[in-house]
């Protein structure tokens, strides 16, 4: 197992969960294509090109500046790294907004015979979906924050390592 390990860099339930994804991902694809060919390869060198061009730099750009912001200030506490806390709640947000774009937007035809819901309720949905993103990232970064400055303040009161005692 070890070999294995060394050879492929993680254990075999990682490579198997890997190969199911990938399963799962072409059997959709080969779907897809089989229905608007033309649509699916227009969609994807679409959103390559969207991501590629245009997200990245925003989003590169959004995280250098919240970095070069929030750098500047001295920390007398123990410090946490909060920009994951900031960039997962976005990414999904973004991920949810970017698949639904058009019904968020109520730019499409409304689906009521398929989902029975008018199109005004998708972006108070999704808003709603953001905020609770936000705020559980929140809640987990005041709870790993917490967590490190009652580690910092024990350690306050124990001998440093080496020190007589």
């Amino acid at each position: 197992m070890a070999r294995f390990v060394r050879w492929y860099g993680s254990g075999p339930l990682h490579l198997l969960a890997l190969i199911a994804s990938f399963a799962i991902a072409g059997y959709a694809m080969v779907r897809l294509f089989a229905v608007r060919p033309l649509e699916v390869a227009i969609w994807l060198v679409g959103a390559a090109i969207l991501h590629d061009l245009i997200l990245l730099p925003l989003y590169s750009l959004a995280d250098q500046s919240a970095g070069s912001v929030l750098r500047h200030r001295a920390a007398p506490e123990p410090r946490v790294p909060w920009a994951n806390y900031l960039r997962v709640p976005g990414f999904l947000s973004g991920l949810l907004l970017l698949v639904w774009f058009p019904l968020v937007f109520n730019l499409s035809v409304p689906y009521p015979g398929a989902t029975r819901l008018s199109a005004e309720v998708y972006l108070g949905r999704w808003l709603a979906i953001t905020a609770v993103l936000f705020v559980a990232s929140a809640l987990a970064f005041a709870a790993k924050l917490r967590r490190v400055r009652k580690a910092a303040h024990a350690d306050e009161g124990r001998p440093a390592p080496g020190a007589a005692p």
